[in-house]
């Protein structure tokens, strides 16, 4: 199985990482793509993807900065370079080298600018939203531009792998970048309930730190089936019967 998450807009480029590292797939696709970027002015950057002059002056030199060369000094493994809520739950920094070279077979992340990024894939610093609204060449969006790109890539690495299993972590947002006609491949989804004025309901930071408790469970435990996935009990979630389906595996917490 392969478990797919969202990347984050927190980033950390300061703590170093000592392991082997391999180079993302689609660099010639991130390249077109900041090409593009740094055709926008800061003012544009902004409105595009609604962040202060502040953010859009930061992205703006991470664009100018952004280089060609393989490996470059100032990239890092995706799966430290991520911080946020899922990455706070995934807590990459206590894998062992088993457990980041099962990663790297059996987790991806994805991503804006990259497409499919695997985690030990050096990527540099950037700012690029799925849902941002980047006309590239005949694509009016980069749902348009990456779709059938990641699902191509997608049953490639789920054939190397072994099977036909991806379990979806990922956002809404994200997710719609994966072209699922195409998809070779049973799609799971999860969703994490917490117990809240008497009902339980998603509670979005909940929700996403659990995404990342569970591709942390994953690597950890190394399932092959789905019915294994059922036994995540991380931070007092458990798995509901009565509210899972053959498609969809649902987990509440309280």
């Amino acid at each position: 199985m392969i478990a797919i998450v969202s990347p984050a807009k927190t980033l950390d480029f300061e703590t170093e990482h000592s392991h082997q590292h391999t180079l993302p797939r689609f660099q010639k696709e991130a390249l077109e793509l900041i090409h593009e970027l740094k055709k926008q002015s800061e003012e544009n950057i902004a409105e595009l993807m609604s962040i202060s002059d502040k953010l859009a002056q930061l992205n703006v030199e991470r664009y100018h900065n952004f280089t060609k060369k393989k490996d470059p000094v100032h990239a890092k493994h995706a799966i430290f370079a991520f911080q946020g809520d899922v990455y706070q739950g995934l807590q990459a920094e206590t894998f062992n080298e088993d457990e980041l070279e099962y990663s790297q077979k059996h987790f991806r992340i994805l991503s804006g600018l990259y497409g499919l990024i695997r985690p030990l894939d050096l990527i540099q610093p950037y700012r690029l939203e799925m849902g941002t609204r980047l006309n590239v060449g005949e694509h009016a969006n980069l749902y348009e531009y990456w779709q059938h790109k990641i699902a191509k890539q997608l049953n490639k690495d789920l054939k190397a792998q072994g099977d036909n299993l991806l379990i979806n972590l990922a956002s809404n947002e994200y997710f719609k970048s994966v072209d699922t006609k195409q998809l070779k491949a049973k799609v799971i989804d999860v969703d994490f309930k917490d117990h809240k004025n008497g009902e339980y309901k998603i509670i979005s930071f909940y929700a996403k730190k659990a995404r990342g408790l569970m591709s942390r469970f994953i690597i950890k435990n190394q399932p092959t089936t789905v019915e294994e996935l059922k036994a995540f009990d991380y931070e007092g979630y458990y798995y509901d019967d009565k509210n899972s389906t053959e498609d969809l595996l649902a987990f509440k917490r309280g």
